[in-house]
């Protein structure tokens, strides 16, 4: 099932299931997001391509975890960066740096590098406290696609990652969720103006998706609708106003979003 968050009018929104073929899509309103409530529709429909989409979950906060791609890892050991974490290393991105698909990644004044990371994000649909690997996926709403943007030299200048990962609009999450997905057997694209920049397995991830929750669930509670940033593969690199960039994986869909000057 694939949850989006759709405005009809241009105003409020509203919860709803997408139902039909890529081109072809529908929305089928819901009374309330699966979160809260079970699946209860409303009996209004609409195209795909007559609504807004919005960020499937509003996050009280979005976990993130860095260097989860050994091919990732060596790229940036090329411009400074350390060996692999021997745990995964993780940091936080506020709910204000949360925007859906479509809406513009705003390029920051003070930075002077911008750079994309197609991630895919696991969304949490109970509260998960110290819950052990073998289990814990069942504490799993649904997947969707993400991308960490991060101003790179902020990050490299600062030594922490709080003001390089934290810009508003630098967490595009979308197109909706996926309930019925396997994380560990998907294959995630990045593309810049249409050109590939990153294109690699999940499985490629050196701790897998159970194993990073069950460690980030030992830190702190994870709540319903948090969301987790699993890491990004090779391929990261900067992005300008007037480009576009997408992040697709497969089973899920695709994010795109422009990018624009503040």
């Amino acid at each position: 099932m694939r949850i989006a968050r759709f405005s009809a009018d241009g105003g409020s929104f509203s919860y709803g299931v997408v139902e039909g073929e890529a081109g072809a899509e529908v929305v089928s309103a819901l009374q309330a997001h699966p979160l809260i409530e079970p699946v209860r529709f409303t009996g209004e429909r609409y195209s795909l391509t007559d609504v807004t989409l919005g960020a499937p979950v509003v996050p009280s906060k979005v976990v993130c975890v860095g260097k989860n791609y050994l091919d990732h890892v060596q790229e940036m050991k090329a411009l400074g960066g350390a060996e692999p974490p021997a745990a995964p290393l993780l940091f936080l991105k506020p709910s204000t740096a949360v925007v859906g698909a479509g809406a513009p990644i705003v390029h920051p004044p003070d930075s002077e590098r911008m750079d994309y990371e197609g991630e895919l994000a696991v969304v949490m649909g109970k509260i998960t406290r110290r819950v052990p690997a073998e289990r814990i996926l069942k504490n799993v709403f649904g997947y969707t696609c993400g991308n960490d943007v991060t101003a790179r030299d902020q990050q490299y200048a600062d030594g922490q990652w709080t003001r390089g990962k934290g810009h508003d609009t630098f967490c595009p999450l979308g197109p909706w969720i996926e309930t019925e997905f396997d994380p560990a057997a998907s294959y995630l694209t990045t593309k810049l103006d249409g050109m590939t920049v990153q294109d690699a397995p999940t499985a490629n991830m050196i701790h897998d998706v159970p194993t990073l929750l069950a460690y980030i669930s030992n830190v702190m509670t994870l709540l319903p609708g948090d969301v987790v940033l699993t890491g990004t593969p090779a391929g990261v690199g900067p992005m300008k106003p007037g480009q576009v960039v997408s992040v697709s994986i497969d089973g899920i869909g695709t994010l795109a979003n422009p990018v624009v000057a503040a």
